[in-house]
This record gives C-alpha cells, structure tokens and sequence, in this order.
C-alpha cells in the first residue's frame, strides 16, 4: 500500500511538530515538513501530499474519532502558527482511535506468518500482548500478564525525553539522588534511553562534567524541560558496543572487562543451559552435579546483583575480586538476622 494511503505515518509527523516548541510551524511550513519525511521514507516525489490533504489531517486529530488534540491560538504576524496548547501531550500517549486500532491489527496479521521462524524467536509473546492490549477493553477479566512496573515513578516524563532524543534537543534536568539530601539542576545532551529490569535510564553529555555517557535514572527525576543550550552531538559512543560487555547499565569509570566464572549446581545449571545470562556467556558441565558459565564484561553492582539472586546455587570462582565482594555482601546480609 502506498505511503500516503497510510495516514498514521503522516498524523505522527504533524504530532512532532505540534510539540516542537521551539519552531514556528504555519501551514506552509507544516506541508513542506510532512512532504520532507515522507521523501526520505519513500525517496518518490510522488507520494508528497497537497495543501487540501494537510488541512484534512489536522482537522481529523482535532476531531472526537482522531485524537482531539488541542491547537493554541498563535500567529507569528498574520500567519498561524500550529503547536499544541500542552507540548508535552503526544497522540502517543492517548488511547488508540480506530485508525491505530487499524494499523495495529493488520500488524498482527504481518507478524504472524513469522511465526515459528527461529530468526523470529520470540515473535509470539510480541503477537500475544498485542492482540490482548487491543482486546483489553472488551475482556472483563485479564487471562495473560506481562512484566511491567506500573508503579514506577517518572514515567510522565518518558514521552518528553524520548522527543527530546529523537529531535536532539537539550534538557534541564532537576534531579534527586538516593546520596542526596536536596534536588539539583544540571543540563544534560540527550543520546540514548535504555530499560533495565524494569527502570529506564537516559543516558548523555552532563554539560557541566563533559561526560558523555552520565546516567539518569528516569523514576528519579523531579522534574525537566528544554534548555536553550546549543545541542552537543554524540561523537564517541556506539551505544548498542557500549551496553554489549556488562550486565545493567552502570560502567566503572576505571574497570575493565574481566572474565567471570560461576559454577552452578545442577538444578540450576539445567535452567542456565536455556537462558543466558550474557551475550559473551560459554557453558559446560564440569560433572553431574555442577554447571560451568563464563561471561566477559565489566564488574559492578548489577553484576554483583544477579549473582546474589541465585542465593546458595551459585558459587563465584573468578575472579577474586569479585568473590571478595560477594562474600562481604553475603557477611552483611547475616548479619541482618
């Protein structure tokens, strides 16, 4: 189906530049923005739309069966200038309308003739949470749950953030730490969001520092918004390398990658044949009763983390720093008691 027969794409389009608080977007500007997007997708002149489909656009996301988005009363001279009242409100966070609904359920017919394609593992769980979420109002009861947090804080901001990440834009950040007794501010150049067991973390340049992969933990937030700062691009890091050599998010400023060794025993080394815990991870069983797993990445507390849930089916063998750590964490622990 042709790209300009798919309105979604072009609505998402608008939706960023109707939170673009920092750009003046009349209907000119508007029609040259959306013609621009769908040339690079497309890279056919043909399938740029004319001024008359621009305006219907705008009118179906202000109306009940689109997302009835609120537009502020600004001109820039006599020309209107299009920009929601709340540039923090996004069509991707309200309820899906039919035309999603649509969308949504035509990719479910797509995924699933993948279905049962090893280069497609997991592509089930995606199709079976899909077709829940778009039935989860008619079911009285949910049949199926999927990990989430649903408590957790400062995800109000997350749609913000992501903008500001996509569009390279600079953030203010007021921020509390677990260390600190009171909130500071500081700017921060948005490069990359990353999850982790169930927390997102925006990483960055920390203007002030000059570090460029500072870590924000998002429930941890206070609060955010644009900062008029000149954006500082990412030049040094390869985010996807940059995750790939340790377990969670936090990288040791002076540490290295290290070779961990763990013996499990053989229930649970039976359930570590099946699920890594780590790309680099090499297995074996030394005998019956005792599960070999080799990992190479950095050493921190995420790693030290994971290995205490595996409470006494774990032993640490290397290296010696890292058995050192646990032991001490493992003393504390008793010490509880």
């Amino acid at each position: 189906m042709a790209i300009t027969k798919k309105p979604l794409i072009r609505y998402k389009i608008l939706d960023a530049c109707f939170r673009n608080s920092f750009k003046n977007y009349s209907k000119e500007l508007l029609l040259e923005k959306v013609n621009e997007e769908l040339f690079e997708i497309t890279g056919d002149e043909s399938h740029c739309i004319k001024l008359r489909q621009l305006q219907d656009d705008i009118a179906f996301m202000r109306s009940s069966e689109g997302w009835g988005i609120e537009l502020a009363d600004l001109f820039d001279g006599k020309k209107r200038i299009y920009r929601y009242e709340d540039t923090n409100f996004s069509i991707n966070n309200a309820p899906l309308n039919h035309v999603e609904m649509g969308e949504f359920q035509s990719a479910i017919q797509v995924l699933a003739q993948f279905e049962g394609m090893p280069q497609f593992e997991g592509i089930q769980e995606i199709i079976a949470k899909l077709k829940y979420d778009l039935k989860g109002k008619k079911e009285t009861k949910p049949f199926i749950g999927f990990e989430s947090n649903q408590d957790l804080k400062g995800m109000e901001h997350f749609s913000f953030l992501y903008n500001a990440v996509q569009n390279k834009i600079p953030l203010q950040i007021v921020y509390k730490d677990f260390k600190t007794e009171e909130p500071y501010t500081y700017v921060l150049h948005p490069y990359y969001l990353k999850q982790y067991n169930n927390r997102w973390f925006l990483f960055g340049m920390h203007q002030e520092l000059g570090k460029s992969d500072w870590n924000v933990a998002i429930d941890r937030i206070v609060s955010v918004q644009f900062s008029n700062d000149k954006f500082i691009p990412n030049v040094e890091i390869d985010w996807q390398e940059y995750f790939s050599d340790m377990i969670g998010v936090s990288k040791p400023i002076d540490g290295k990658i290290e070779e961990v060794v763990l013996h499990f025993n053989q229930l649970t080394g039976r359930y570590m044949e099946n699920k890594s815990i780590h790309e680099t991870q090499r297995h074996k069983w030394i005998d019956e009763n005792n599960f070999e797993v080799r990992i190479k990445v950095y050493l921190n507390y995420e790693l030290e983390r994971l290995v205490l849930s595996y409470g006494d089916s774990v032993k640490v063998i290397e290296p010696q720093k890292l058995r050192d750590n646990i032991v001490l964490r493992i003393d504390n622990s008793r010490r509880n008691y």
